[in-house]
Parts: C-alpha cells; sequence; structure tokens
C-alpha cells in the first residue's frame, strides 16, 4: 500500500487486495487489505480513493468521502472493489493526509498480518535492505508502484548479482516481483529498484511457511542516511519477544557501522559493530542477547531482557545507510516490521493514523524516541478522546513506551498526535504495534507514526 496526501495532491496507497494466489511466494491462499486515513488538518478534508488493478491504466473504482477534520476513518472491507482485486490505491485529497494499510492471508485478520505506511511521494531509486528466497521457508515478494505521471521503466539489481526487468509500470499502478520464482545465489539478499520517466514507491512482504504462518511488512527506503538510522524499539528475550535489524550499505563501498542500544523499560546500553561491504547488508540485534552469543562483535549482556531504542552511531565511510527491524515471537507465531528512521527527516511531531483500545481484542502500543542533541518533553493527544499521554522528559536517544491497553475506552478506535517540546532541536520519530496477545496466530503489526 501507499499514502499521504498534500493538499489537493495525489497520495498513493498501494495494496495487494483480496488476490487469489496469483503470488507463488504466498503461503496463504488469498490476501486481504484495510486501510485507514487521517485528517491532519482542522477542517474537513474531501477525498477521492482511486482504485487500480495491476495492469489496467483506468481506475476500477474511484469514490468519494469526507474525512472529518482532525479525525480518521477506516475502510474495511473494501466494499468499492470486487473480490479478487489486485492492484493499488491512489488518494487525492483538498487537506493533509496520512495514511496506513493492514493486510491479512486467507482474508481472516487471525493469521498472516502485516501493516505498512503511505507515502506522500516516491524517488527514481527505492532501498530493500531484507529479501529472502527459502530462507528456513521465508520467502519475500514486494510491489512496486507508479508514484508519478506517465510510465515508469522499472529495473531491479539485488546484491546477490541477479536482476530483473525493465518493466513498464503505468501511472498509479503497482507490478508484483516474486522472489520464490526468481533465480538466486543467496537464501538472504537485498535490492536496489531504479526508475526511470516517473518516481516509484515500494513495499515488501516477508512471508513465512504454513508451519510459521507470520507475515513481515515494510516499506522500501526513497533516500539514506549518512548520519546513520534510527529505531524507535528494539527487543530482546521480552517474553518470547525478540528483534533483528538488517542494515544495508546502499553504495559501493564497505563501512564499519556501530549500533547503540539504549533501554527504555529494560536493559542496559550496549553497542555492536560490524563491517557491511558495499551493496550489501548485515544483521544485527538478532543474537546479541542470546544465552549462548560469544560478544565477538557487541558488548549486551547475555540472556538480558531488553526493551528499548537504537541509533547508528557510527559509520566510517559515511555511506547512505537504510534499516529495517523485525520483531518476532516464533513461539507464538507472531511478528512484524518496521523501517528504520532518518533522523534528518525528524520533526517535534509526529501522527499516527490508527490507536486502538480493546478493539475485538487489539491495542496499541507506541515507541516515541528522541533523535535530538537534547532532552526534550513529549505529549499525546487522542482523538475523540479527553485522554492523554502527559509531558514526559525523553533523554537523547531514548524513547518514551506508552501502550493504550485500558487506558483509553473499550472498543476505542481513533488516531493520535504527539508532540516534543521544551528542547533545543525537539526531534522525535515512532513506531506504533498492533497486538492481540492471546493465541498462536500472526496478530501483530507494526507501522511508522509520520512526521508533521
Amino acid at each position: 500500500m501507499e499514502a499521504t496526501a498534500e493538499p489537493t495532491q495525489e497520495a498513493t496507497v498501494e495494496a495487494t487486495v483480496e488476490s487469489s494466489g496469483e503470488v507463488s511466494a504466498l503461503a496463504p491462499s488469498s490476501y486481504t487489505s484495510c486501510f485507514q486515513l487521517q485528517n491532519l488538518e482542522s477542517g474537513d478534508a474531501s477525498v477521492v480513493i482511486k482504485y487500480y488493478a495491476q495492469g489496467n491504466s483506468t481506475p476500477v473504482a474511484s469514490p468519494s468521502d469526507t474525512i472529518p477534520g482532525n479525525g480518521s476513518k477506516t475502510y474495511c472491507p473494501l466494499s468499492d472493489v470486487t473480490s479478487g482485486f489486485n492492484g493499488s490505491v491512489v488518494v487525492e485529497s483538498s487537506t493533509q493526509l496520512a495514511a496506513i494499510a493492514n493486510i491479512s492471508g486467507n482474508t481472516s485478520f487471525g493469521i498472516y498480518n502485516a501493516s505498512y505506511s503511505g507515502f506522500s511521494d516516491g524517488a527514481s531509486q527505492v532501498f530493500l535492505p531484507l529479501l529472502f528466497k527459502n530462507n528456513f521457508g521465508y520467502n519475500t515478494f514486494f510491489n512496486v508502484q507508479n508514484a508519478g505521471s506517465g510510465d515508469a521503466t522499472v529495473s531491479v539489481s539485488y546484491s546477490d548479482g541477479t536482476t530483473a526487468g525493465p518493466f513498464t509500470i503505468g501511472q498509479g499502478q503497482s507490478r508484483t516481483f516474486d522472489q520464490a520464482t526468481e533465480t538466486h545465489s543467496q537464501a538472504v539478499f537485498a535490492a536496489t529498484v531504479s526508475s526511470s520517466g516517473a518516481n516509484i514507491v515500494a513495499t515488501v512482504l516477508e512471508v513465512g511457511p504454513s508451519t510459521q504462518p507470520i507475515n513481515f511488512g515494510y516499506n522500501g527506503f526513497t533516500d539514506t542516511s549518512n548520519t546513520g538510522p534510527v529505531m524507535p524499539l528494539v527487543m530482546a528475550n521480552n517474553f518470547g519477544f525478540t528483534s533483528g535489524i538488517q542494515i544495508q550499505n546502499t553504495t559501493g563501498t564497505s563501512t564499519d557501522v556501530t549500533v547503540t542500544y539504549t533501554p527504555s523499560t529494560a536493559g542496559t546500553t550496549c553497542t555492536q559493530t560490524q563491517t557491511i561491504a558495499g551493496n550489501q547488508s548485515a544483521t544485527f540485534a538478532l543474537t546479541a542477547w542470546s544465552a549462548s552469543d560469544t560478544n565477538a562483535d557487541n558488548t549486551c549482556v547475555n540472556g538480558q531482557t531488553f526493551i528499548g531504542s537504537a541509533q547508528v552511531t557510527s559509520n566510517s565511510a559515511s555511506v547512505g545507510l537504510n534499516a529495517i527491524v523485525n520483531q518476532h515471537n516464533f513461539s507464538t507465531n507472531k511478528g512484524a516490521s518496521y523501517g528504520a528512521f532518518n533522523s534528518a527527516n525528524a520533526t517535534n511531531k509526529v501522527v499516527m493514523p490508527l490507536i486502538m483500545d480493546r478493539n475485538f481484542g487489539y491495542f496499541t502500543g507506541f515507541n516515541i524516541q528522541n533523535v535530538g542533541a537534547s532532552t526534550t518533553n513529549v505529549s499525546c493527544t487522542f482523538s475523540n478522546s479527553s485522554a492523554t499521554v502527559p509531558s514526559t522528559p525523553v533523554d537523547p536517544g531514548q524513547a518514551l513506551t506508552n501502550v493504550q491497553l485500558n487506558a483509553i475506552s473499550n472498543g476505542y478506535v481513533g488516531s493520535a498526535t504527539c508532540t516534543a517540546s521544551g528542547g533545543s532541536d525537539n526531534k522525535i520519530v515512532a513506531v506504533v504495534n498492533e497486538l492481540l496477545n492471546s493465541g498462536a496466530q500472526d496478530t501483530f503489526l507494526v507501522y511508522e507514526a509520520r512526521n508533521n
């Protein structure tokens, strides 16, 4: 999916919706998507939602709607398209919007769940730090959407030497690239997607086997960070939940990368250093707190519970980096992924289109990381509710954790806005987890909050 709309401009919302097994990497027989739009302004938003089927230059549906000022709306089910629709969405709006999409396998929001944020624009290159071909049964596929005007001529260069394309993708449309049907010499690799003629965006799904029905979803990166990616939530030994970070070197120059882990509610500060070869990626965090880890590349405490944040604090060659974070609990088949942030794009305000409290058992929690140079005070409000997160000081590099379970109202579905103040620069980023904690199905999703 995609999407955020600038005033009177288009937002692209890419979504694979109720596909009928066309993509062979999919363990589920079909997929269903829903999305949430949040109006970021006080006036009502007049929106037009255009659904593009793959290979069709004319929208199959273009419904209009109104989203109240500072409010949000959920589009679930997608009643304006028929069963079997597989494509993308473009949202046009009279006000600024933010958007997220949730996608679920086998049409039931109980297994194979993933979430990802919308885009406001694209770029001529998109970077994908983590892709699989039969990696312990995991495969990936990604959709590339034309986010510009006119046709996009798209090619893919994988870090294992494989290439794909060129392919032509029409305006507003998307195309699926399925790693399970491609020839790859490695099980884990990265990719760079390039376009001429129009800017593009991309979203990846990491799909587990039927014996481990988990989906991870993340957005491709349209820029890179020389100062280093920042990650608001990293976990280890947290009631079965662990995080893995994949950092991509987008250049041909090798670099030594150090990641610093800062606790928020559990653990101690530690670091990890690895060399990442040119145009390759490397895995951080995944085993750093393992009881059997040799600590050859890190100073983390073996077996310790860690809940906190992370950021790249050293990048020896000052090359462009990107990163994603996979969070998982394999014993209960729960997993979710989010993209790391470029601190240069941080602002003093973040917006979160979907917040829940006991919504058919689902609730949300968010982590807000201070990526500035001084302590800042973070406070939050929720739409259609008097509930707040009172002003709380957050030190540089640290994250504020807030869980909405039993904190707003039973059945609550809305949005949130959080603001930083009182520091010298007041720069924050955030991620939102969506969780149904019971059972052994993939009822865990995460998305990136939008900086505004």
